[in-house]
């Protein structure tokens, strides 16, 4: 009777295994929401430059260019990755 409560108290839905594997991915998760949550203010700050109240001219310049694939000649033209 002992062995089989031992074994449930290690191997069983409830036991210390599945704690651990719980408790490793709520790290996990916990990680890539405080990722996320960091691309999220990133966007929103790239947001709010584009609302009417707080017009950014040069966001708006910049996303034209973007957009159309235009740039003045004496520009330099660095292209990277849009987050």
């Amino acid at each position: 009777m002992t062995g089989y409560f031992g074994y449930h108290l290690v191997q069983g839905d409830y036991g210390l295994v599945s704690w651990l594997k719980l408790s490793h991915e709520i790290e996990e998760t916990k990680a890539e929401l405080d990722q996320v949550s960091g691309e999220r203010e990133a966007l929103e700050r790239r947001v709010s430059l584009l609302r009417p109240e707080s017009l950014d001219r040069d966001m708006i310049e910049e996303r034209a260019r973007v957009t159309l694939g235009f740039a003045h000649q004496n520009d330099a033209v660095v292209i990277s990755p849009t987050p």
